[in-house]
């Protein structure tokens, strides 16, 4: 089931504040008093550009899927022509959808998927493949000034067969990805691939991003999972070899994960699977500073113990989650003052401080083990156990957050997300400045957090959380000024363009800063190679300057 299409989560369902009037105080003490913001009621009130595919096109679509899976309807257009970045629920919330796909269409196996991109390319339309919807880079929303096809995988995702010898699964790509663990977990396995998009998103979207997972320290991410695929492609089916590793010239696997649409259309994959873990241990740290908690993390990876989860929240994210939370009452207030009191005997605030969840899973004997290694390396940071409760409230509420940021719009607020990779040696001031370039960009009234949220023995992610006060009128350009300030100071400052959430049409001006020109140029002729007529998923990874031409034979849509 896909999120709402005007926020996340399903009709109904809202993030659970335990103490309301706690977490708005904390707000207006740091943004002051905000404006309510009204948003549609329906997506039917959303008024759209008509269709710009001819009778006859459509005719063609209906004959080749079945007319029940082609729709020009303007409400489905519209849910099916913006992602759940910022910038799309600012506008679908105000039904202005600029770029609208043309059409919808459901195929129902992959050879009507090979159809629909045949048919494409000798009208030359552009083709968008849509998983689960959930792109916060601007990588579903259709090419300005192109005539488009978003393909809707939904039907495409059915789980195949287990091969319990290899620890392999194969399944249809429109699969999401609690129908997939429901698939596997019977038989004793799991991906172990949970993104927080996890309950709304397909395992064709985590390929075609390049998906990292939260628990993807230890299980790795989308990319280490598959070990084959299909890709329609206008030409045809490719077909990469199921084998567990190959000398064969560069892998054609790892040219298509986080190729975004932009080589073909992703309709099958095997994926490489774990067993169940039969323990796990998540419990919550607190660490006098963000730097040493950084510090910690880095020594626990180069140890060569593998956690399945290690986050490690600056101090700012730590302040903000304690402000999220009901005060206890009763006795198990009178524990915390005691608790508080003997933290500050040592050093420590939970005000002040940085929290980190350090989880591991696996054999009960394996995982005592790392955790005893991993205390041991914790104990010289100067870290302080809070207990396994609040490694078990991260687990219940890891999917929630983005729940709270459709609350905060409602209330008027600018609230997103942006992440990058970094080397450890120069983690820290990356980490500083792109928030002070959040910070100089917002202005004054604004809170910047972030979190290390996945680790490697040479370095780590940065995810970073801002909100501020929306100016009113002008929300898109508060947005793109915020955004290229702190894109800027990754790229300047050493950082991966994105480490999980994908270029799409929001980073890839940055593609050449970040590859150099000569990188974007190789990506450039792969993709001019591969698709010469850009009708798949235009506009979207290759850098502007040096994407595909479209062929003047191309510009008929019949």
């Amino acid at each position: 089931m896909r999120s709402k299409w005007w926020g996340w989560g399903r009709e109904g369902e809202s993030y659970h504040l335990p103490d309301p009037e706690r977490f708005w105080s904390y707000v207006r003490a740091r943004l002051g008093k905000t404006e309510p913001t009204e948003r549609l009621e329906s997506p039917s009130e959303i008024k759209l550009s008509p269709s710009g595919l001819s009778d006859g096109v459509v005719s063609e679509l209906s004959a080749a899927v079945g007319a029940q899976s082609v729709s020009t309807d303007a409400a489905t257009r519209a849910v099916f022509s913006l992602g759940k970045g910022y910038k799309d629920l600012i506008r679908i919330r105000r039904g202005e959808v600029p770029n609208p796909t043309d059409v919808v269409v459901t195929p129902g196996t992959e050879e009507h998927v090979l159809e629909v991109l045949k048919l494409a390319r000798r009208h030359g339309l552009a083709v968008i493949p849509f998983g689960g919807g959930t792109s916060v880079v601007g990588g579903v929303e259709p090419a300005a000034g192109r005539t488009s096809i978003t393909l809707d995988l939904a039907d495409l995702s059915r789980p195949l067969a287990i091969d319990q010898h290899s620890a392999t699964a194969t399944v249809q790509a429109g699969i999401m990805g609690p129908d997939l663990e429901r698939f596997l977990n019977p038989s004793g396995f799991t991906l172990g691939h949970f993104p927080q998009s996890f309950v709304y998103s397909t395992v064709g979207g985590w390929i075609a991003t390049r998906s990292a997972g939260q628990n993807s320290t230890h299980y790795g991410t989308i990319a280490e999972h598959v070990q084959s695929l299909h890709l329609a492609h206008p030409d045809g089916l490719l077909t990469t070899p199921s084998v567990p590793a190959a000398a064969a010239g560069p892998d054609l696997v790892q040219v298509i994960t986080g190729s975004e649409g932009t080589l073909g259309v992703i309709t099958q994959a095997t994926l490489r699977l774990s067993r169940l873990p039969e323990y796990d241990d998540f419990r919550g740290y607190l660490l006098p500073s963000f730097a040493a908690g950084v510090e910690a993390a880095r020594e626990i990876m180069q140890a060569g113990l593998s956690p399945s989860v290690l986050r490690v929240s600056d101090e700012t994210e730590t302040e903000s989650a304690l402000a999220m939370r009901a005060p206890p009452t009763g006795f198990a207030g009178v524990l915390e003052g005691a608790g508080r009191w003997y933290l500050g005997r040592r050093g420590l605030s939970l005000e002040s401080g940085s929290v980190m969840i350090l989880g591991f899973e696996g054999t009960e004997a394996d995982v005592k083990h790392e955790r005893a290694a991993a205390k041991k390396i914790l104990s010289r940071h100067g870290a302080f156990s809070i207990g396994k409760g609040a490694g078990r409230a991260w687990q219940r509420g890891r999917y929630e957050a983005p729940l709270l940021r459709d609350t905060l719009l409602d209330h008027g607020l600018i609230v997103e997300t942006l992440e990058t990779a970094v080397p450890w040696d120069r983690y820290l001031a990356l980490h500083a400045a792109v928030r002070e370039a959040i910070y100089e960009a917002l202005g004054e009234r604004s809170v910047v957090m972030a979190h290390l949220s996945h680790s490697y023995r040479d370095g780590g992610s940065i995810y970073y959380t801002f909100l501020a006060p929306q100016e009113k009128g002008a929300e898109l350009e508060q947005w793109e000024r915020v955004k290229t300030a702190a894109t800027e100071a990754i790229v300047r400052n050493g950082g991966a363009l994105s480490h999980h959430h994908g270029i799409g049409a929001d980073h890839r001006r940055w593609m050449p800063a970040y590859l150099g020109d000569q990188g974007a140029r190789w990506l450039s002729a792969i993709k001019t190679a591969i698709d010469p007529d850009d009708i798949l998923n235009p506009g979207k990874l290759v850098p502007p300057s040096t994407e595909a031409r479209r062929s003047p034979a191309a510009a008929d849509d019949g």
